[in-house]
């Protein structure tokens, strides 16, 4: 039996947008009967109520208005495939028979336990945009898409716990640079800058990024426990940490603690986290940007 994939798509008042992706899925796979699509809108947003389309298993899940990471999590609960992979609006599907290479992809790893990921043609290898998850790692994880991240940071968040894991030796990350699913961004395409872009706060996701580290530790552990055949109940589902601002200052001891020093990571991963994390904090900091 070939495995059903599950897509996990929040949207706010893009329905064109919807339509052109899910036109895409549909063209560019072998077995679109096999191919769901949990999609999670806002109970304010009624003309994205009336999305509908015939070609896939549509499932509309309509809500109070949430965080993004709420909103994945939320699909991810109305999800019932085997493999699942947290997609946009904004993407169009370039690679035939992408579905096929997502199965192969999950083939490789028999324990269920692996982060994937497509060519976005944007962030690239460098980042887990639109992650693919067995269904198994998201029953490990004790928190997926947690619900702490309003609109940012989901796809480091993941990448962070599986380089632990790589860390130990483990390695677990696939980028799949053959399958392409373009992400029409607006950083690369001016005109796609719309209300759902401009209404998020780029940088409003760093400091809850930071106050996660230790959750992700407890989440590589949950996985590693698995791969080496223990029970991942052993450990206790990370808890959520106050996020509390940081002063121009304090922000350098911080990032080196939570990152450079953080031996459970890889020297280069600790590294460009450092170097990244301060280099977003002083640049919304001069430009005034919250």
């Amino acid at each position: 039996m070939k495995k059903r994939i599950s897509l996990l798509l929040p949207t706010r008042g893009r329905s064109q947008l919807v339509e052109r992706f899910l036109r895409s899925v549909v063209a560019q796979s072998t077995h679109p009967e096999l191919i769901e699509v949990i999609l999670c809108v806002d109970d304010d947003d009624i003309e994205s109520h009336g999305i509908v389309f015939s070609e896939l298993d549509l499932k509309l899940v309509v809500g109070p208005r949430q965080t993004m990471g709420a909103y994945n999590a939320e699909c991810l609960r109305h999800a019932s495939g085997e493999i699942t992979i947290a997609v946009n609006d904004d993407i169009i599907v370039r690679t035939k028979g992408w579905d096929e290479k997502v199965r192969a992809l999950d083939a490789r790893y028999p324990d269920g336990v692996y982060l994937g990921y497509p060519n976005d043609l944007f962030q690239g290898r460098k980042l887990s945009t639109f992650p693919i998850l067995s269904r198994t790692t998201c029953e490990l994880l004790a928190e997926p898409y947690p619900r702490a991240y309003k609109g940012a940071f989901l796809d480091p968040h993941l990448m962070d716990i599986f380089r632990r894991l790589q860390k130990r030796g483990y390695e677990r990350i696939a980028y799949a640079e053959d399958i392409v699913f373009e992400h029409i961004h607006y950083r690369n395409n001016p005109e796609a800058l719309d209300a759902t872009y401009s209404d998020r706060s780029r940088f409003g996701d760093d400091l809850t990024f930071i106050a996660l580290v230790d959750a992700r530790r407890l989440e590589a552990d949950r996985l590693c426990a698995h791969i080496t055949g223990g029970s991942s109940e052993a450990f206790p589902s990370p808890l959520q940490p106050a996020v509390k601002p940081v002063s121009l200052i304090g922000i350098i001891p911080l990032c080196t603690r939570k990152f450079l020093l953080d031996f459970d990571l890889p020297l280069t991963w600790r590294t460009y986290l450092f170097v990244w994390m301060l280099g977003r904090y002083y640049f919304s900091k001069l430009r005034r940007i919250p």
